[in-house]
């Protein structure tokens, strides 16, 4: 013999509301742990990027587990100058790593090898202070932008090389807007 189904009632109003308040409270728990603990998504203000990036292009972050390395373009906290935002750089040299930089030819050499750099608007010109050859400390890295003559980065005192405690994380892709939507290629390393 069948047992009788048990006949459903339906939720009332003040039922259904409070069953999709559940789920929006679950899910809006949801994204800000996603965001918080796995990525962010941060805005690019400027040019020093440029031709990797563009202002207004909106990132992208990998900050769970994420240690920095040469090539990757990252976004840091670090305040200098009239600079107090994230700010968007790629590391050239890590912690152990001497870096060098010829004006009169624009080259930038890591541990004595020149970096194939196809990702610059330009080559290397404009001096902001630091002297070089510069041997970055264990812990730190040292950020340029890819619009090298149009970039306040780690060849600026002020700013120098950067505590690694700084990074919020790695671009990993541009989301927006979508004629720019794709990954972010990573640059040559030497080590």
């Amino acid at each position: 013999m069948k047992k009788p189904k048990k006949e459903e009632k339906p939720l009332s109003g003040a039922q259904e509301a409070y069953e999709w308040l559940q789920i929006l409270i679950v899910a809006l728990v949801t994204i800000i742990l996603v965001f918080t603990f796995v990525g962010r998504i941060i805005g690019v203000d400027g040019s020093s990027m440029y031709p990797t990036l563009h202002h207004g292009d909106m990132l992208l972050l990998q900050s769970v587990g994420y240690e920095p390395k040469q090539g990757d373009v990252v976004v840091l906290t670090k305040a200098f100058r009239d600079v107090d935002g994230p700010i968007v750089k790629r590391v050239i040299a890590v912690g152990g790593q001497t870096v060098d930089i010829d004006y009169q030819t624009g080259a930038v050499y890591v541990d004595g090898e020149l970096l194939e750099e196809d990702y610059i608007n330009e080559p290397t010109y404009v001096e902001e202070g630091t002297e070089f050859p510069l041997t970055v400390p264990e812990g730190s890295i040292f950020v340029m932008g890819d619009n090298r003559n149009h970039s306040s980065d780690s060849r600026d005192v002020t700013l120098g090389t950067v505590d690694e405690r700084y990074v919020l994380g790695r671009a990993v892709c541009v989301l927006l807007p979508f004629q720019n939507f794709g990954m972010i290629p990573e640059g040559e390393q030497t080590r």
